[in-house]
């Protein structure tokens, strides 16, 4: 029996292609196991969106070999695709598999395992690792398996219906390593979707990495809006949670289905990344901070308890203390609950790279820091306000940090709360939220029963 265990780094998107991986390894007649000391196989899925991602990548590499030279390391995703040669060159690694080539995980590993797998303690005689990628342009044309599944989440699956992306902002590797905007068949999304809803799961995450380019390469066209009408037409899927989508993607009727409808949760993930126009510019992004401030109206207009996330680069190269003040400004000025702060990082083969005046590590440190304040401060205050409110929530899956007196619950504008309970997950319940102890928010059942249809997770 081939054990294997699935080490996940970055985005949903990335996520849900664990899921898959995960999926085909099962199917192929192999076993996962619980961490990955114990496995003959350790598939680690890459992020490279920044160098500290690249960094954490080889750490875990490294610790992985030196506890348990015999595992044999598979790496894939976005590294992978990125540098291979790099990853190749670390001891304990097995196979470096690309994005390009990364459905044929399942059966690569099938075909190695049926070597022998020395138990011992001698690491064994070092080797560059066999490198299994390509050009991922020349593989764009078909979005092949973009993963479909829950294997990755017990509780929330994630559904990749778009890959790659067609935009060349300055600071961004993605195309490089994921290739052009690739779009899932309609009647596969909804096939898919409509097999997770039957199977219990309650509330799927629709992710891309341009998420609301979906359908343009399609023949017929189709727009994301169309796809998210004939979704809740046509499957039975109880709550539909959008991930990352691009401001100028956000339109007027996008947000007026979100309103009209209380199967879709009321939260908007939007890139900002910058407030000052000429930062903006420079990243080479296709709207101005006066574009994404009117979305947030709009979007506070309609929705005013929705959630509203960015994420924003500190210390983009030529970022100046005014134009970091502007984006602080901006962010205060909006009802923001939740950032994603990232310190820029430089991305070999982007425009940014060759940019002059990037700036010292410890101004971009310290301009992370002020903004990781700040959205501190802007998520304490959205959990504040809805103190008092009647929210319905999703229990979620407990991890392994969890009290085990409670349960984690999830509302659909993103408020977590613990629940002081012990209840199973994916079951809808409705609650009253209270403050608890530092930042953490209690929900208190309104009654005693919850409802369940079970079966998921």
């Amino acid at each position: 029996m081939t054990t294997f265990y699935i080490e996940q780094f970055g985005c949903r998107a990335t996520q849900a292609d664990g899921a898959a991986i995960e999926r085909q390894l099962r199917e192929q007649g192999c076993t996962a196991v619980a961490g990955r000391d114990s496995a003959d196989f350790v598939v680690l899925n890459t992020c490279t969106v920044t160098a500290a991602a690249d960094a954490q990548a080889r750490d875990v590499i490294r610790k992985i070999h030196v506890a348990n030279p015999s595992t044999r390391i598979i790496v894939t995703g976005c590294y992978a695709q990125r540098a291979p040669e790099e990853i190749a060159a670390i001891p304990g690694v097995a196979h470096v598999v690309g994005n390009s080539h990364k459905p044929q995980i399942a059966t690569l590993l099938k075909t190695i395992s049926a070597a022998p797998i020395s138990r011992n303690d001698e690491p064994a005689p070092y080797h560059s690792a066999p490198i299994l990628s390509g050009d991922i342009f020349a593989l764009s044309d078909v979005l092949v398996a973009p993963v479909l599944g829950g294997e990755g989440n017990h509780t929330r699956p994630t559904l990749k219906i778009q890959d790659g992306c067609n935009s060349r902002c300055s600071f961004c590797v993605i195309p490089f390593v994921r290739g052009k905007s690739r779009s899932l068949p309609v009647a596969t999304v909804l096939a898919e979707i409509q097999k997770l809803a039957s199977s219990g799961f309650r509330e799927i995450v629709l992710s891309g990495i341009n998420l609301g380019t979906y359908g343009r390469d399609l023949t017929p066209g189709v727009e994301f809006l169309e796809l998210l009408k004939r979704i809740l037409d046509q499957t039975r899927v109880e709550r539909l949670r959008i991930s990352s989508i691009e401001p100028l993607d956000v339109t007027q009727d996008l947000i007026d289905l979100f309103a009209a409808s209380n199967r879709i949760a009321p939260h908007f993930h939007m890139p900002l990344q910058s407030a000052s126009n000429r930062i903006l510019a420079a990243m080479h992004r296709w709207y101005r901070a006066e574009h994404y401030a009117r979305r947030v109206e709009l979007i506070h207009e309609r929705l005013p308890d929705a959630a509203i996330g960015a994420d924003v680069i500190a210390g983009f190269p030529g970022e100046t203390e005014e134009d970091h003040a502007a984006t602080l400004r901006f962010i205060e000025q909006r009802p923001f609950t939740y950032l994603h702060v990232f310190s820029y990082s430089l991305r070999p083969a982007t425009r940014a790279a060759s940019l002059p005046s990037h700036l010292p590590g410890e101004i971009i440190k310290r301009r992370a820091r002020e903004l990781r304040a700040l959205a501190e401060a802007k998520s304490a205050a959205f959990g504040h306000s809805q103190v008092g409110r009647t929210l319905r929530v999703l229990t979620m899956h407990r991890n392994a940090n969890d009290d085990a007196s409670q349960t984690p619950a999830l509302s659909g504008n993103y408020v977590s709360a613990m629940i002081p309970d012990v209840l199973p997950h994916n079951q809808w319940l409705d609650v009253s939220l209270a403050p608890g102890e530092g930042k953490t928010l209690v929900a208190w059942p309104l009654e005693a029963s919850v409802e369940s249809t079970g079966g998921a997770g």
